[in-house]
Formats: C-alpha cells, sequence, structure tokens
C-alpha cells in the first residue's frame, strides 16, 4: 500500500520563472527507507514540503497534479491535520526547537493537539529514550551539540507518533561520525517501529546501504526509481552526477577487469569488504 503518493506533480513558486519539480509520479510503500537524492537544486526540499502539506498551505505558488499522504489529499487537508501523519525534520535543528528545555520541546507538538497530560508524559518520555536523549530533558537545546539537537528534532516529531518521517538532509551541519550515529537511529525507527523513512540525502556512503527504495532526481523530475542495488550501479546514476557509493563504483570497476564477484551489489564499505574476504578466502 502507498502511504505516499503523487500523480504529475508540477510546481511553481511565487515568482519563480520556472517549476522546481515537474511531472513527478512517485510512490512510497508503508515501511519502506527510501532514499531522494540528486544534484543541488533538483527540486528534492520541493518535493518533501509537498508531503505533509507545507506545499501548497505554507508556500505560496501554483501546484498542479495531486499529492496524496495516506489516502488523504494533501491539498484539501490543513497541514495540522497532516502532521499527525507525516513528520518533517528539518536540515537545520536549530529551526525547530525553540524552548527552556529538551523536555518541553519534544511536548510541544502534543500539547498543541491537546493530548491528555497523561499520554503526553508517556509519549515523551518513549520518544526521547528511543532517540536517546532522555538524559537531557532538563537541559536548553542551544547548550546541545549539532548531533544532540539533531536527535531531540527526531524525538519531538517521533512523539506526535506519525506513519511517516522526512527528514531533509538531517545531518548536513555534522561530520561523518555524528551523521552516522543520526542515520543508525532513522534506521532503527524504520526497523524496529515500521515508521515509513524518506530520507532526502546527498552522503550515499553513509546512508545507501540503509535504504530500500531510492528516488533520484535531476532537474526537478524523476530520474531514475527503483532499487538501490540496481539504481546506484546504473551508467545514468554515474552521468547525472550523484555521489555513487565508493563500494559500488570498485565493484563495477573490478568486474570490468575481470575479476569474479559474486552476490548483491555492495552499498558500503563493510559489504565490499566482506565480498573481498570471501573472494580471497575462496581462492
Amino acid at each position: 500500500m502507498a502511504i505516499i503518493e503523487t500523480q504529475d506533480l508540477t510546481y511553481t513558486y511565487s515568482g519563480a520563472a520556472k517549476p522546481s519539480i515537474t511531472d513527478v509520479s512517485m510512490r512510497i510503500e508503508q515501511g519502506e527507507f527510501t532514499l531522494i537524492t540528486g544534484p543541488s537544486g533538483c527540486g528534492k526540499t520541493t518535493l518533501c514540503r509537498c508531503f505533509n502539506g507545507l506545499i501548497p498551505h505554507f508556500y505560496q505558488g501554483e501546484l498542479k497534479g495531486k499529492i496524496l499522504t495516506n489516502g488523504l489529499n494533501v491539498a484539501e487537508h490543513p497541514t495540522h491535520e497532516l502532521a499527525k501523519h507525516v513528520g518533517l525534520v528539518f536540515q537545520n535543528p536549530e529551526n525547530q526547537l525553540f524552548a527552556l528545555s529538551v523536555e518541553k520541546d519534544v511536548a510541544f507538538g502534543l500539547e498543541n493537539l491537546g493530548v491528555p497530560r497523561q499520554e503526553m508524559r508517556r509519549r515523551v518520555d518513549e520518544a526521547m529514550k528511543i532517540t536517546e536523549t532522555y538524559d537531557l530533558r532538563d537541559r536548553p537545546p542551544h547548550e546541545l551539540s549539532g548531533g544532540q539537537q539533531q536527535r531531540v528534532a527526531i524525538a519531538s516529531v517521533l512523539a506526535m507518533q506519525p506513519e511517516v518521517i522526512v527528514l531533509d538532509e538531517p545531518t548536513s551541519f555534522l561530520d561523518p561520525l555524528s551523521a552516522k550515529k543520526i542515520f543508525e537511529v532513522i534506521y532503527n525507527l524504520n526497523r524496529t517501529m515500521a515508521i515509513t523513512v524518506i530520507l532526502v540525502e546527498h552522503r550515499l556512503d553513509l546512508t545507501a546501504k540503509y535504504a530500500s527504495h531510492i528516488i533520484v532526481m535531476n532537474e526537478g523530475k524523476v530520474a531514475l526509481d527503483g532499487n538501490p542495488h540496481e539504481v546506484l550501479r546504473s551508467q545514468d546514476a554515474l552521468l547525472i552526477g550523484i555521489g555513487v557509493p565508493k563500494a559500488t563504483r570498485l565493484f563495477e570497476l573490478l568486474s570490468m577487469d575481470g575479476v569474479n564477484l559474486s552476490g548483491t551489489i555492495p552499498l558500503s564499505s563493510e559489504e565490499m569488504t566482506t565480498m573481498l574476504k570471501e573472494v580471497l578466502t575462496h581462492r
């Protein structure tokens, strides 16, 4: 079942000379970990704003086509209703955190929805424990590190218990090690809680191994859509200029040189290392 679906979606921001996205038709199934990538300016962020109703309800512009979120036509439902189904984690957590303590930030959305106090307490505690921010609950968010702030931002969305979490380059301000920790939190949410994850990211070396579905955008359109192992080994992916994982590229180069590597195409250095060890063991 598609939890997010777009049909011939075109959107032009007010005052823009051309559409940001054009004729985008795609399906994201419930429980998937979908990675959306593509060159800078290809429309990834605009597409994410459509999923939770920021487009067309907040941003001014012209929308054509249809967006369905959990069966709801986004254009016909207000953002506060859509927020129950889709949570958005921003690129910069400082844009999302503003309360005097972590706990108050995580509870903010639930307070706006009028969730009963006992239920709110349970959800907030659970979200902070899952994201390993419970020990930070009394700390002011502005005193935290970038990685801690991003985990708090994820907790604030998680407390709303949405079916879908959309993350728009959530680690762009973080070093690779901090980013890896964030991606592991996201992956665990997808694997253990069956939350549909939509991650916009260009660092495929760090993220491709988690994805079950990848969408590559280029010039406002969906250029490639499918299984990450197949999409990322395609010549089209290289021509578009996305950062194909080094392990995937190495697999292709070794295969071209006649090295017989069996098994699934690797998406990470760990998968490539395992594959090479097996080759060397059987020689």
